[in-house]
C-alpha cells in the first residue's frame, strides 16, 4: 500500500510543470470559450460550454502524449484521431430539415471541428497558432455574414434560383 502511495507522488511533475499544464489547459478552455461565445450569442446548438469542452479535451488528449515523453509519431496518431473522432460530436449538430430543403448546424459543426485543432494546437505547445486560428474565425463568423446575405438579395432580385448555399445555415 505503502509502495502505491509512493509510486503516485513519484509520478506527480514539479511545480512548474504543474503551472504550465495548467496554464496550457486554461487557455485552451478561453481559446474555445471565445468561439463558443459567438455561437451562444447567435443561439446556435452548440455554444460556449461545448467549445470550451472540445478545446480542452483536445488539449487534454494531446498533453496526455507529451507528458508521457511520447514522441512525434505518438502524437501525430493522437492528433489523427481528435480529428476524426470530434467529426461525430459536429455531425450530431447537423440537421437536415427535410420540409424546408434545408441543412442547419453546418458552420458549428465546422467550428466544432476547428475548436478542436486549437485546443490540439494549445497542446503542442503552439500558442501563436489557436490565437489566430480564434481571431480569424470570428473575424469569418461576424463579417462574411452580412457579405452572405447581401449575395443572397443579390441573387433574389435578379431572379436567380436558390444555391444550395442558400439552403445550407449556421
Amino acid at each position: 500500500m505503502n509502495e502505491a502511495i509512493e509510486q503516485l507522488f513519484n509520478e506527480l511533475p514539479g511545480g512548474s510543470d504543474v503551472v504550465r499544464v495548467f496554464f496550457k489547459l486554461v487557455f485552451s478552455a478561453l481559446v474555445g470559450g471565445l468561439i463558443g461565445l459567438e455561437r451562444e450569442l447567435g443561439n446556435k446548438g452548440a455554444g460556449l460550454r461545448t467549445h470550451m469542452l472540445v478545446a480542452l479535451g483536445s488539449t487534454v488528449f494531446v498533453l496526455a502524449m507529451v507528458e508521457a515523453g511520447a514522441g512525434d509519431d505518438a502524437i501525430s496518431r493522437v492528433v489523427q484521431g481528435v480529428a476524426a473522432g470530434i467529426g461525430f460530436v459536429g455531425a450530431g449538430n447537423v440537421l437536415k430539415l427535410s420540409n424546408e430543403h434545408r441543412v442547419r448546424g453546418l458552420t458549428t459543426a465546422a467550428t466544432i471541428w476547428l475548436t478542436a485543432a486549437l485546443g490540439v494546437a494549445v497542446g503542442i505547445g503552439k500558442w501563436w497558432l489557436p490565437v489566430f486560428g480564434a481571431l480569424l474565425t470570428l473575424v469569418i463568423l461576424w463579417l462574411l455574414v452580412p457579405l452572405e446575405r447581401a449575395i443572397k438579395r443579390y441573387r433574389h432580385r435578379h431572379g436567380e434560383p436558390e444555391s444550395e448555399q442558400d439552403r445550407v445555415t449556421g
